[in-house]
C-alpha cells in the first residue's frame, strides 16, 4: 500500500520544491544568542542572528544557565507524568503564582507550549451555543484551537473594529450565549499590534469575553514589559492571557494560560492537552522563575531591544526596502515572490546574517518576507552589518 502512498508524497515534495516554498532546516551548533554557529553546507561559520524570538537576550543569560543547571539536582530531569497524577512539583505552582502576578491574573495553568495552550481553551470553554469572533491573522494555533469546539465561528478582518463589531451583532442576534473575541497580542508575521482598547470596548458593549494570546510581546512590550494588556492600559479587562516561556521569557518552550479564577479551574479538570500532556521540565520552570526574577530590573534591557528596532526599521527604510509600518521588533522585510525570498535569505547567510525567508503557507501567497527580529543582544554595530548585508544580497540578487 504505502509503495502508491510514497509516489503521491515524493510528488507533492517536487511540488513543493518545484515552486520555492521548501523550508530547509539549518543546524546550530552553539548556543542560541546574538551570534551563532550555522553548518551551511557543510561549512560552519559564526553569523550573526536575526530571526530568534529571543528579544530580551536571555536565552543564554548566565543566571538562567545557572538556575536551571541548580534546578536539576534539585527536581530532577522529568516528572513522567501529567500534572493530576503525580505531576506537579512545588516549582511548577511557585511559577504558575508568579506569572498570575506578573500579568495581573487571578490564576495560571501551564502547558508543555503555548500552541497546546491555545488548542486546550475553546473545546473547554465553548460549546455549540456559544460563538467566537477571531481575527483573520491570527496565529496557527488559535485557528486549530477553534476548529476543535463546536462554538460557532466568525472572522473578522485584521484589526479592522467595524467588522469586529459587525460578528458581535451577528452572534447576539443569534443567540449566543457565551461570546469570546480572541486576538493575537502581536501578530507573528507581521508585527503589528492588536488594538486591546478598542476590542475590550466593544467586548463591554456586546457582553463578550476577550483573549489575547501575547507570545510576541510577554517580557518586553509594555512599561513593565507585562505585555498588549499593559502597553493599552487594560490588564484588569482582558479574561484570557496565552503565552509562551519560549520566546522573550528565556527560549526554552512551555505555554501557560493567565485567566479569571474559574476560567483555570475548569481548564484544570477539562482541557485535553493538560490532562493527557506530560508536565512541563521542572528545570524549565525554575529557569523561568529565574528570568520572571531578571525582568523586574530589564528596562535595559527593554530599552536596548527599542534602540535596535528603531535604528534597523530607519536605515532599512532609508535603503529603500519595504517594511512593514510598527515600531516592533518583528520587522518584516516584503519581498512577495517566495523563491527570491529563499534565493535572497541565502545570500544574507553567505554574508554572515542568517535570517528566514517566510512564503506560503505560513504566509499568503505572494506576500514572501524575511522577518527580522531584533534583540537585545545585538550591538549597534551588528544591527548595522546586518542593513548592509541587506544592500549586498539585494544588488547580488538584482544583477
Amino acid at each position: 500500500m504505502f509503495d502508491s502512498v510514497r509516489d503521491d508524497l515524493r510528488a507533492t515534495l517536487d511540488e513543493i520544491r518545484a515552486a520555492g516554498l521548501h523550508k530547509p532546516e539549518r543546524v546550530i551548533d552553539s548556543p542560541q544568542s546574538a551570534t551563532v554557529r550555522v553548518s551551511a553546507g557543510g561549512r560552519p561559520g559564526e553569523v550573526l542572528n536575526f530571526c530568534a524570538n529571543n528579544y530580551l537576550g536571555l536565552a543564554d543569560h548566565p543566571e538562567v544557565i545557572a538556575a536551571a543547571h541548580e534546578a536539576l539536582d534539585r527536581w530532577g530531569y522529568g516528572m513522567a507524568s501529567v500534572r493530576f497524577i503525580c505531576g506537579t512539583q512545588e516549582v511548577h505552582k511557585e511559577l504558575e503564582a508568579r506569572l498570575s502576578a506578573f500579568l495581573g491574573q487571578e490564576d495560571t495553568i501551564l502547558y508543555s507550549s503555548c500552541f497546546d495552550a491555545n488548542g486546550g481553551v475553546f473545546e473547554t470553554l465553548l460549546g455549540p451555543e456559544d460563538a467566537v469572533m477571531s481575527d483573520a491573522l491570527n496565529h496557527a494555533s488559535i485557528i486549530d484551537g477553534i476548529r476543535l469546539s463546536k462554538a460557532r465561528r466568525f472572522r473578522y478582518a485584521n484589526r479592522d473594529m467595524a467588522d469586529l463589531e459587525q460578528q458581535l451583532k451577528e452572534a447576539s442576534e443569534g443567540g449566543a450565549r457565551r461570546k469570546l473575541i480572541v486576538t493575537d497580542g502581536v501578530f507573528s508575521m507581521d508585527g503589528y499590534v492588536a488594538p486591546l482598547r478598542e476590542i475590550c470596548d466593544l467586548a463591554d458593549r456586546y457582553d463578550a469575553m476577550v483573549m489575547v494570546d501575547d507570545s510576541h510581546a510577554v517580557g518586553f512590550v509594555g512599561p513593565g514589559g507585562r505585555g498588549t494588556p499593559e502597553l493599552h492600559g487594560v490588564m484588569d479587562r482582558v479574561d484570557v492571557i496565552t503565552g509562551t516561556l519560549g520566546k522573550a521569557l528565556g527560549g526554552a518552550s512551555g505555554g501557560y494560560v493567565a485567566a479569571r479564577a474559574e476560567i483555570v479551574a475548569l481548564l484544570r479538570q477539562r482541557s485535553r492537552p493538560y490532562l493527557f500532556s506530560n508536565t512541563l521540565a521542572p528545570v524549565i520552570a525554575a529557569a523561568s522563575l529565574k528570568v520572571l526574577d531578571l525582568l523586574e530590573s530589564a528596562g535595559d534591557l527593554r530599552e536596548k531591544l527599542a534602540e535596535n528596532t528603531a535604528l534597523f526599521r530607519r536605515r532599512m527604510t532609508e535603503e529603500g526596502f519595504d517594511i512593514l509600518p510598527g515600531d516592533h521588533a518583528i520587522a518584516p522585510v516584503m519581498i512577495g515572490d517566495a523563491a527570491r525570498a529563499g534565493r535572497m535569505a541565502e545570500l544574507l547567510l553567505e554574508r554572515g546574517v542568517y535570517v528566514i525567508g517566510f512564503s506560503y503557507p505560513v504566509v499568503p501567497q505572494g506576500q514572501a518576507r524575511i522577518r527580522v527580529q531584533l534583540s537585545a543582544a545585538h550591538s549597534t554595530d551588528d544591527v548595522d552589518r546586518a542593513v548592509d548585508a541587506f544592500v549586498a544580497a539585494r544588488a547580488e540578487l538584482e544583477a
